[in-house]
């Protein structure tokens, strides 16, 4: 019997070893898990990041197409995307505003003044296109640093100095237009081409979406090292893998479907490089860091000697900076101005696109690109209702009930927070 053991333990040892099994899908459930698990928290907690827009925005499309299977056709879609360009740029704006708390009401006016700055100089006077181009996006930037120093120095809120800035922008608009009303522009111009131009190269919408994927990896990466080193809570590689493929897949899908038209709108492209580089501004610098903690409480501000009125003044005139790029846009995607431009119900929607997309009315919570998804779900309102044929007062009141949905859960979202100590 001993002999007969010994024998078998030599004949193991000297067997070949078994073949490893790949890992792979041992590793990838673990992180997944983990993902899962570190979400489940966050919503728990609150934080629940842009996955309520998300859903908003695949409900939306969903019910559209399902009357209408033209609604997600290219054609579309690439409509769809210079559509939301005007109304996102301010948009963006608002953000900024909306992160320390306060509400700027004339990012309408303004962007009508800087058309109709561009439209007079350009058209009436025949100032060089870039020339009025640049007068005109400082117009925004004067008339938003001048309310935002009035709000710093009077303390008085901005929504009620930026309604006096509504009227007062509006009127000196309506006086520089004059009589005409209505200035039409040259539609082989720079500003009309900004609109009707689409890069027909398919290399230049699947290059975007790579570089995009990339960056996102490349930015989330060196954020990991760097709160790694300081012991700080930080994202797994598994985690910033599948938030990068999932950047991935969206965009390449994207790509695709902009070529399947005319290519990617250098529109849209402006938009994405405005917003990437906004979003760097609040979330990678001092002056990003200044805005967010002004957001957190205006008295702790002080006391940690940031420059309040500084920041203020700031905020307001990026606001107002983006509501004239904006006005270009706009004016771009109709060629002309008019007395009614920056007026209707422009200023409703691109505040109501900041708060659908995730900005907290409450100050301290939110991104550039939330701006984009919340200008995203309105213009898809709009766009479905106009193939559908849906009267447009409907459009209206399913737009208020989804602002007022996205207001509920910021509220609630904010008292989660209160209750796990984190707001």
């Amino acid at each position: 019997m001993v002999k007969e053991s010994r024998k078998r333990a030599a004949d193991t040892r000297d067997a070949p070893a078994a073949p490893r099994q790949p890992q792979t899908g041992r590793k990838i459930v673990p992180v997944l898990a983990g993902w899962a698990a570190a979400s489940r928290r966050r919503f728990i907690a609150g934080e629940l990041g842009s996955l309520p827009v998300i859903l908003v925005l695949a409900a939306v499309w969903i019910v559209f197409q399902l009357l209408n299977p033209n609604f997600l056709s290219p054609r579309n879609l690439s409509n769809l995307s210079v559509d939301i360009v005007g109304t996102g740029l301010i948009a963006v704006g608002i953000v900024f505003v909306l992160l320390i708390g306060e509400l700027d009401l004339s990012v309408g006016s303004t962007s009508g003044l800087a058309a109709a700055v561009f439209a007079v100089l350009n058209v009436n006077n025949g100032m060089p296109e870039w020339l009025a181009v640049i007068l005109a996006v400082l117009t925004g930037t004067a008339a938003g640093t001048i309310q935002g120093f009035s709000v710093a120095r009077t303390r008085v809120p901005a929504f009620v100095v930026t309604l006096a800035g509504l009227l007062t922008w509006n009127g000196v608009m309506l006086y520089i237009l004059g009589s005409t009303g209505t200035i039409d522009l040259n539609e082989n111009g720079f500003v009309a081409r900004l609109t009707s131009y689409y890069f027909g190269n398919h290399s230049v919408a699947y290059g975007l979406a790579a570089f995009g994927a990339g960056l996102l990896f490349l930015i989330s990466y060196r954020d990991r090292r760097r709160r790694r080193a300081l012991d700080l809570p930080h994202r797994s590689l598994g985690e910033i893998g599948v938030r990068t493929g999932a950047l991935a897949v969206v965009a390449f899908g994207a790509a695709y479907v902009l070529n399947r038209f005319q290519g990617l709108p250098l529109a849209l492209l402006i938009f994405l490089v405005i917003t990437a580089g906004l979003d760097v501004l609040l979330r990678g610098t001092r002056y990003g860091r200044q805005v967010y903690a002004l957001g957190g409480g205006i008295e702790a501000a002080r006391r940690a000697s940031l420059s309040v009125v500084w920041i203020q003044t700031a905020v307001l005139a990026v606001s107002g900076t983006m509501a004239a790029i904006g006005g270009l846009f706009l004016a771009s995607r109709i060629t002309s101005v008019s007395q009614s431009s920056g007026s209707g119900v422009l200023l409703l929607n691109a505040i109501a696109a900041a708060v659908i997309g995730g900005t907290s009315l409450f100050g301290g919570r939110g991104t550039t690109w939330s701006a984009v998804l919340g200008a995203l779900i309105i213009q898809s309102i709009s766009s479905g209702m106009a193939i559908t044929g849906i009267p447009v007062a409907l459009q209206f009141v399913i737009t208020g009930g989804v602002l007022f949905a996205a207001a509920v859960i910021d509220a609630l979202s904010r008292r989660s927070q209160e209750a796990h100590g984190r707001a």
